[in-house]
């Protein structure tokens, strides 16, 4: 598992992780598309909860 998080720190600092890091970043703060995950959270929660329920 260690190398997975250096991996990941190794990308994180990498001109390619800091611009996705950038993006995700601006993705969070403009509220159509939070309103967009909040959708997509509940459609799998009731995905799952139907499950749950053997439908």
């Amino acid at each position: 598992m260690a190398s997975l998080f250096n991996r990941i720190a190794r990308l994180a600092n990498s001109p390619q992780g800091r611009r996705a890091i950038q993006q995700a970043k601006q993705f969070a703060n403009d509220p159509r598309r939070r309103q967009q995950a909040k959708d997509a959270v509940e459609k799998v929660r009731r995905q799952l909860a139907n499950r749950r329920r053997g439908h």
